[in-house]
């Protein structure tokens, strides 16, 4: 601890006038006296402070205690390294199939993260994961990813992307040509509860990868995942690229509108070649529990109510559904078009690619049209609560406009939400049950 000014400044440069008298001296030895006891106290009073500090720290508590805060959670969350580490990293990265791709998938035992890896694994690309298994969400549903793909051959490295050793380590070892970024802090409304964890995932993480990702050699081209909240209170519809992005309603949407700013830096000074990809609401099996679709499903079948917001005047909520394997198509699309990055060795050599795209469905639903689908897949009349839509991040309305991704590596989405539903629902039953006896 430090004081906001040294203790002696409080003390004047006169501190009175004296006769040279006989007693002056005794005096002034009072006054020195008097000095150098507060300091003393004072020194122990701030020495007190930091033992006390120091052993009620984080990094100071039993090893069995959870942080609370997210972002401070430790970053080696799990050991790695040595030769065992290496072949696995080695073999599950390695490309099996001509003119493949060698792809880092960051967030790789997440929703979006599983899929794309198996996507790519299914067409012979080398695949390495990476993901921190945190808690935002049952960490259990993350391991049952993390099986899903082991078993097709992807080796997921436990670590977090803010952990800058480690991911050298992933490039020493293995040459990417491709990095698929999609670790992130999700989630509009848990923002106003955690601020610090977007910071430290969406901007700090992304600056840590893109950091390692300019000093590799050869420099991979990078595909990563922003999100349509980056639109914000925007009220031209439906939302295209070129329109205005700076007025977010929420930190989630201000911390990846920020990595958007970011990627233009090391884009600019470094050469990294950058795709953004703008998500529109994504569903389907192995979702999300934070998503609505997802625990409307799990409450509707233990009988609880859900609460379905309407906009300002009675307005309609609505949603650009976008189902799973429509978006793996555009990741798999940006990826494949993608150029090479023009830096070597953190110096940039010539101008490289930097793209930002859209990938929605296109076809707005209302939110309340979502549950009567779900009623009718679940065999279950939902408890219905409408309430106003609250101050918390969320938009009224979300709809894409998709013609870039179209023109340049043919996105097109194919599944309606009834169809993409259908599947998510005979997911959720096989996974989960009836749901009346889980909590999750």
């Amino acid at each position: 601890m430090k004081l906001s000014s040294s203790h002696m400044d409080n003390i004047p440069s006169t501190p009175g006038k004296f006769k040279m008298e006989k007693g002056s001296y005794v005096h002034r030895f009072r006054w020195h006296y008097s000095t150098l006891a507060k300091l003393t106290f004072w020194s122990f009073v701030f020495m007190g402070l930091i033992v006390v500090f120091f052993f009620k720290s984080p990094s100071a508590s039993l090893p069995n205690s959870i942080p609370s805060d997210l972002s401070r959670r430790s970053l080696k969350t799990s050991s790695w390294g040595g030769p065992g580490w290496e072949k696995r990293v080695k073999s599950s990265a390695k490309i099996r199939s001509p003119n493949g791709l060698s792809v880092l998938v960051t967030g790789a035992a997440g929703f979006v993260g599983t899929h794309v890896s198996a996507a790519l694994k299914r067409r012979g690309d080398g695949v390495l994961g990476l993901d921190n298994f945190n808690n935002y969400y049952d960490p259990s549903l993350k391991r049952a990813r993390q099986d899903l793909l082991e078993r097709s051959g992807i080796f997921i490295v436990e670590g977090d992307i803010n952990d800058v050793v480690l991911l050298k380590k992933l490039f020493e070892v293995v040459s990417f040509t491709h990095v698929m970024h999609l670790a992130a802090q999700a989630g509009v409304r848990y923002a106003m509860e955690n601020p610090n964890s977007y910071v430290h995932s969406n901007i700090a993480g992304l600056v840590n990868v893109l950091e390692v990702c300019k000093n590799a050699n050869p420099q991979p081209a990078i595909v990563w995942a922003s999100s349509s909240s980056v639109y914000g209170l925007n009220t031209k519809i439906p939302f295209s690229e070129k329109d205005r992005t700076d007025q977010p309603a929420s930190l989630y949407a201000a911390t990846k509108k920020a990595g958007e700013e970011i990627a233009h830096t090391y884009n600019h000074i470094y050469g990294l070649s950058l795709t953004g990809l703008r998500f529109f609401t994504v569903y389907g099996p192995w979702g999300r529990p934070d998503m609505a679709y997802f625990f409307f499903t799990r409450d509707i079948l233990k009988g609880k109510s859900i609460s379905i917001f309407e906009g300002a005047n009675h307005g309609t909520v609505a949603r650009d559904f976008t189902y799973i394997d429509d978006i793996v198509k555009g990741c798999l699309g940006a990826l494949d078009t993608a150029e090479k990055s023009t830096g070597s060795g953190g110096k940039k050599k010539g101008n490289a690619q930097l793209r930002v795209f859209n990938l929605g469905n296109t076809s707005p639903v209302p939110v309340s049209d979502l549950v009567s689908i779900l009623e009718r897949l679940l065999k279950v009349k939902a408890k219905r609560m409408v309430m106003k839509l609250p101050r918390n991040g969320d938009v009224p309305f979300t709809h894409a406009n998709i013609s870039y991704a179209q023109r340049e590596f043919g996105y097109k989405p194919t599944t309606d939400l009834q169809t993409g539903l259908k599947k998510f629902v005979k997911w959720y039953l096989s996974y989960y049950g009836s749901g009346k006896k889980n909590d999750h």
